[in-house]
């Protein structure tokens, strides 16, 4: 088999409006889940992984009241159709070769994996930066049995300014997590509901990315997939509306109606006082 370069894929990830993306042998990445490469035909040690970034944030959207990854359809669903139209064609254009689709539940640490392949640098929020989309991307990854001359690069890290720290009301203790909050099952506590409220969101936090000066420059160009069946204000009676099938597509649907409809009944009651 010929060794895969990024150029050679460029194309067909242009044609997806996909410019983020990087190349990197799998012996390079940190694999942690072993039985997925297993369970998709590929070996643990050798073979390459096409890391992308996903943009998703779109611009104007002011009266959000939940996380901007959680204003589109689930990204998980959107992953899996642009593997469905990718892997045939990047299989037709390298035959004998085999290729599989990963979004988050992968079998490689993701963000290591896309520090190494030149997508950013991890940001001290976790989240990885990217020169053009700031945090505001989703990664995903293609990974195929093909070798690579491709090299990994160095683990980059911000400028550890101290922003996100500093905008985080918990500091960014993840045990304390807003967004955390925002899908705990069951009742919350009388300080959690007011954390709640006081954050203001109902899914999820996007404090720490509002707050990074990488972000201040971010272009807000969503892939078209994104740009669809956005709803950045949700109420109750959005979601009480929504049949299964339309709610199962919505990155909050994970937790079950209960959690995101009491959230939303404990801003929207507050509301009214």
């Amino acid at each position: 088999m010929a060794n895969l370069t990024l150029d050679a894929v460029r194309p067909l990830l242009a044609a997806e409006g996909i410019d983020c993306a990087g190349l990197v042998p799998l012996a390079a990445c940190r694999v942690t889940r072993a039985y997925l490469l297993a369970r998709a035909g590929l070996p643990a040690g050798a073979g390459s992984v096409i890391m992308l970034a996903l943009p998703y944030r779109a611009a104007g959207e002011t009266d959000a009241n939940l996380s901007a990854y959680a204003i589109p359809p689930d990204y998980h669903h959107i992953a899996a159709a642009l593997f469905a139209r990718l892997i045939p064609a990047l299989e037709a254009h390298f035959p004998g070769a085999k290729f599989a689709g990963f979004a988050d539940h992968s079998p490689i640490d993701e963000r290591h994996a896309a520090a190494i392949a030149g997508l950013g640098v991890i940001g001290d929020n976790g989240l990885i930066i990217t020169k053009r989309y700031g945090t505001y991307v989703f990664l995903a990854e293609l990974i195929t049995d093909l070798p690579t001359d491709a090299s990994p690069g160095e683990i980059g890290t911000c400028a550890h300014c101290g922003a996100c720290r500093a905008a985080c009301p918990v500091g960014l203790d993840w045990s304390r997590c807003l967004s955390a909050l925002t899908q705990k099952k069951g009742e919350l506590t009388a300080d959690e509901a007011a954390a709640l409220i006081a954050h203001g969101s109902v899914w999820g936090c996007d404090i720490c990315q509002n707050a990074c000066p990488h972000n201040r420059a971010a272009v807000c160009a969503p892939l078209p997939a994104f740009t669809a069946d956005r709803i950045p204000h949700l109420t109750a009676a959005i979601v009480e509306a929504m049949d299964d099938d339309t709610f199962a597509r919505r990155a909050y649907a994970w937790r079950g109606r209960a959690v995101i409809l009491r959230n939303l009944r404990l801003m929207e009651e507050t509301s009214r006082v």
